[in-house]
């Protein structure tokens, strides 16, 4: 049966770096707090300046990639904003429960299960990576103001933003891609180096990070902020890749990024700012366990729809 192919085959691997990197946690008690600078300033602005730097597109191509996220979030950010007037979330409450759904794993998750899926298709992989490209910029940015500017104002939140090496590797990427530079060996060499160490520290990060937290079923807004990213992220996914008329791997591609569980990112900043942090580490617990049988799903629907 497909399905269970598809979960053996995709999700599995996957899940298997992360217990490695739950099993480590609990054995060594690996030092999250390193582990974190490493993927946010080693790793992570690696992989996206080697990523960019390499890929293959055009400017139609990004453009079509980025209408579909920016419409994609903010639809998300429409009906967040209802569920949590409804309601009647606190500021903390609705500044994390907003990040939980906007913010998804679409790095140490969205990478990973792309690279199975579509076999290192570079096309696929430039969608994923422009996809996780957006999600940094829009974690880093939004996703921290909105926490921060709850406490220090909106100015001061913004200021921090200058300090994320992610946003200077992307537009570096970004340039030297469309000025067609060729860096030499010597360079270039190191850069591939990183990026092809991320995805599995960054999954072995994932488990180590998950293995720290603890699931209290009662909570409520957990099961409808679950019921936000693993269910109706792809629905809405798949009406704005209809509303924008793609098709083939994009469109496959840009359906399975919106199925993702909700980033470690979004509780490593409730965490930072002191803004619900047991709240936020809940929802990416629940949300990564329960994301393997969803994204399954989503993948066997995308090549029903898209193939």
């Amino acid at each position: 049966m497909e399905i269970i192919f598809i979960f053996v085959n995709i999700l599995v691997p996957i899940f298997i770096l992360v217990g490695i990197g739950a099993w480590m946690h609990k054995l060594f008690k690996l030092d999250l707090y390193t582990l974190a600078k490493l993927n946010i300033y080693f790793l992570s602005p690696g992989f996206f300046l080697v990523s960019l730097y390499q890929s293959n597109f055009s400017p139609d191509f990004l453009w079509a990639v980025f209408s579909f996220f920016a419409l994609f979030v903010v639809g998300l950010y429409i009906l967040v904003q209802i569920v949590a007037t409804i309601g009647k979330y606190s500021k903390g409450v609705r500044g994390v429960f907003t990040n939980s759904v906007l913010l998804f794993n679409s790095g140490n998750y969205g990478i990973p299960v792309n690279d199975l899926v579509f076999r290192q298709d570079p096309v696929a992989m430039t969608v994923q990576v422009m996809v996780m490209t957006f999600q940094s910029v829009l974690a880093y940015s939004f996703g921290i103001f909105s926490l921060k500017s709850i406490d220090t104002g909106r100015l001061k939140a913004l200021a921090g933003l200058a300090k994320m090496p992610v946003i200077y590797a992307m537009i570096a990427g970004l340039l030297l891609n469309a000025a067609n530079v060729q860096l030499p060996t010597f360079i270039l060499k190191p850069g591939e180096y990183i990026a092809n160490a991320m995805i599995g520290l960054a999954l072995l990060t994932l488990g180590a990070q998950v293995a720290q937290l603890t699931f209290k079923p009662k909570l409520l807004i957990v099961y409808i902020s679950l019921f936000m990213r693993l269910l109706i992220g792809p629905v809405l996914g798949y009406a704005v890749i209809s509303l924008l008329g793609y098709d083939g791997v994009l469109a496959q591609a840009l359906l399975i990024a919106s199925s993702v569980p909700s980033s470690v990112n979004s509780a490593i900043i409730a965490q930072e700012y002191r803004n619900e942090p047991e709240l936020a580490a809940q929802i990416v617990m629940a949300s990564t366990i329960f994301s393997m049988f969803t994204v399954t799903l989503t993948i066997y629907f995308s090549h029903l729809l898209f193939a």
